[in-house]
């Protein structure tokens, strides 16, 4: 077994979710590794991703939108929000299907796990980075809210999307915009995968009771290891939140473990938003 499946296997089996965790691992890919999963998910081609745009308050936000293969209408899906880093800033509607947002385009995992895949386009950083209580914190942009309304939007023109299975994934800035999200409108979100991010802090209440997967290098020298460390500390009475540091790798390579497996995905899909 792969050693990122046998990771996932222990995650899901082992009954970590009861407790909070922080797992460590020492994976540290090569150039090879990094060159192939790279041009793995990168070669499949992106035409499933239809293009859309939203408008609202004199801002637009380009997205693409994956619907669920052979998708059956009586049938309800989840929707996976897809959030770029600031090298894929722009207008395009191109660049935020980064080699994370294509993993949704292979055939086992579209076939495994069916969902809707929002990948959004800002124009300008939809999360900022200001020093606090010794660390980096991350707010949003004015644009981030939009997401918001981008998601109504979708919800009534796809009544399959299963508003309790709505999940964020971000890398860098994504995974700092996933926060800010998940700050503003917790009761949207059943779960949050957040990889290399500036933590938001501001409104914590929103993180206590979330299956939050924190993902973070702690060679990371661009959005400091040290922020992740800090908000796991205060979100000690978080039973669902798991922490994996990757020892070894830095803020580039971080995303490459999760480019060839499932472990993204099967997690995500065991999480459901508690409406009691």
């Amino acid at each position: 077994m792969k050693p990122l499946l046998l990771f996932y296997f222990l995650l899901t089996c082992s009954g970590l979710a009861s407790a909070q965790q922080h797992v460590f691992r020492q994976d540290k890919p090569d150039s090879l590794t990094i060159a192939r999963n790279r041009a793995a998910v990168l070669q499949l081609s992106a035409a499933p991703f239809l293009k859309g745009s939203f408008s609202s308050d004199n801002i637009t936000i380009p997205y693409r939108l994956m619907l669920p293969g052979q998708m059956n209408r009586l049938r309800k899906y989840p929707l996976v929000i897809m959030l770029h880093n600031s090298g894929k800033i722009g207008v395009d509607n191109e660049l935020q299907l980064d080699p994370l947002a294509r993993t949704w385009l292979r055939a086992a995992i579209r076939e495994q796990f069916p969902a809707f895949v929002l990948a959004p386009q800002f124009a300008r950083r939809s999360s900022n980075y200001h020093p606090d209580k010794g660390i980096q914190v991350s707010e949003p942009s004015a644009d981030v809210a939009l997401i918001l309304d981008l998601l109504y939007k979708l919800e009534q023109e796809y009544p399959n999307i299963d508003r309790s299975r709505i999940y964020l994934v971000g890398y860098s800035m994504g995974a700092s915009t996933a926060q800010n999200l998940m700050s503003l409108a917790p009761e949207q979100f059943a779960a949050m995968v957040s990889i290399a991010a500036v933590p938001d802090i501001s409104n914590l209440k929103a993180f206590n009771h979330k299956p939050i997967w924190l993902i973070h290098g702690q060679q990371d020298d661009d959005n400091p290891y040290s922020g992740s460390v800090y908000l796991f500390h205060k979100l000690k009475g978080n039973r669902e939140l798991i922490f994996t540091t990757y020892t070894e790798l830095n803020h580039n390579n971080i995303t490459i473990p999760f480019l060839a497996s499932d472990a993204i995905p099967g997690w995500l899909f065991r999480q459901k938003l508690n409406t009691k």
